[in-house]
This record gives structure tokens, C-alpha cells and sequence, in this order.
């Protein structure tokens, strides 16, 4: 399969004009979730409803599904390229998922959040530690929990995608996934989804607002405290 080129860095990241704020610096919002406790459905209400945030396309092995497009749902490679993206390190994480591969770019996430351009990323608590351990102070971790274990597994039966079999994997992942809760900074139950969708908005328009994001912060307040040369 041919290299899928990664996606370019805009010039330039949302202006104190368009968003109301001070210039600042981006950050990485991180959204995980055991399978079928929301985080996609989130994310894509949370890319609907907020233009400042872009999704970080993912490199990855896995074959094409019907409908997606190489580029914009995820840059599709072969294993021998991607062996080689991670043997010359130009992956902020990556992790193997149910026998393929996935990885961040390094490159345009690192240059983007420069320019003040916001990620959001929906990857596991694997590739949360990494990019934590790497950018931490970039970084925003929330992880989505299902109500209960029941409506979990009838949220996953209900797709009617999946064999028992499979299921019963996602089950055991799903698990597996949930005691890593503590290691993310928010922690919201989704029982409704648009009460979800709430607080995680509420959670990021927080972030956005941190005193060490706002890199136009410190000339802004000195300015306002230089000496009025009319009094």
C-alpha cells in the first residue's frame, strides 16, 4: 500500500479575533472509552460544534472500512511503512489494537499546537500515557464510562455488527480499559448523551483558559499596568 503523505499544518491556528481569547498555545484533548461508552459519538459532536478543534489523523495498518477515506479518517499504511515511521521516531505514540497498528504524527501536532491549533484525540490508555509522557503539559486526558457493565454489553450487542465472540473480546478489553480510569484527569460517566457532550465542552473550554496556555497573556497584563502617560 502506497505512503499516505501526513496531513499539512495550517499556517496559522485560530486568531484572538475569531476566538474571543488572547493568543495562546494549543493543546491535545484526549478522549478515551472502552468500546461502546460513547467517546466517538462525543467526539464527533464536540468536531460539529466547535470549529477550533481538529481531529489528529491517525496512522494506521488497518484495511480501509466502507466509507472512510484515506487522509481524513485515518492515513492508511502498510506494516513495512509503518515500521519504518516508527524505527525513524515519527510517531508521538502508537500502540497495536486487535491486531493492527496506529500512531500520531510527531510533526504536524507539534508544529500545530505552536500555531495554537486545538487536537482532539480518541485512542486508548496506552497512547494517552505516551503522549502524556511526551507533552504533558499539552495535554488533556478524559476518559468516558459507561453507566453499568449491562448497558455496556447492550450498547455493543445492539450494533449488530459483531459476533458473540467478538463481543465477548470487546467485553473483556472493555474491562481491561476501565482500570486504567485513574490515570486521566476528568472522568465522565455518559448515562445521557447530550449531558455528556455538556461536560465535556464545559471541560475543554476550562483547559483553553489556563494561565499557561494564554502565550499573549503576560504582554496583555503589562500593558494594562504601564503608567497613563495623560494623568
Amino acid at each position: 500500500m502506497p505512503k499516505s503523505a501526513p496531513s499539512p499544518v495550517p499556517s496559522q491556528g485560530p486568531s484572538p479575533e475569531a476566538t474571543g481569547t488572547l493568543a495562546r498555545r494549543g493543546l491535545m484533548f484526549i478522549m478515551s472509552s472502552p468500546s461502546g461508552a460513547g467517546k466517538t459519538t462525543i467526539s464527533r459532536m464536540l468536531l460539529e460544534h466547535d470549529p477550533h478543534i481538529c481531529i489528529s489523523v491517525s496512522v494506521t495498518t488497518r484495511p480501509p472500512r466502507p466509507g472512510e477515506v484515506d487522509g481524513k479518517d485515518y492515513h492508511f499504511v502498510s506494516q513495512a511503512e509503518f515500521d519504518r515511521m516508527v524505527g525513524e521516531e515519527e510517531f508521538l505514540e502508537w500502540a497495536q489494537v486487535f491486531g493492527h497498528c496506529y500512531g500520531t504524527p510527531k510533526a504536524q501536532v507539534k508544529a500545530g499546537l505552536k500555531e495554537g491549533l486545538d487536537y482532539l484525540f480518541d485512542i486508548d490508555w496506552q497512547g494517552t500515557q505516551q503522549l502524556y509522557q511526551k507533552l504533558e503539559r499539552d495535554v488533556v486526558r478524559v476518559f468516558l464510562l459507561p453507566p453499568s457493565i449491562d448497558e455496556l454489553r447492550r450498547r455493543l450487542t445492539g450494533r449488530g455488527t459483531d459476533s458473540p465472540e467478538v463481543i465477548a473480546g470487546r467485553m473483556e478489553r472493555a474491562r481491561s480499559e476501565i482500570s486504567h480510569w485513574d490515570g486521566y484527569d476528568y472522568v465522565v460517566v455518559n448515562d445521557d448523551i447530550r449531558t455528556c457532550f455538556e461536560k465535556v465542552t464545559k471541560i475543554l473550554e476550562a483547559e483553553r483558559m489556563r494561565r499557561a496556555r494564554q502565550t499573549g497573556l503576560i504582554g496583555f497584563v503589562r500593558e494594562l499596568m504601564r503608567p497613563d502617560e495623560n494623568s
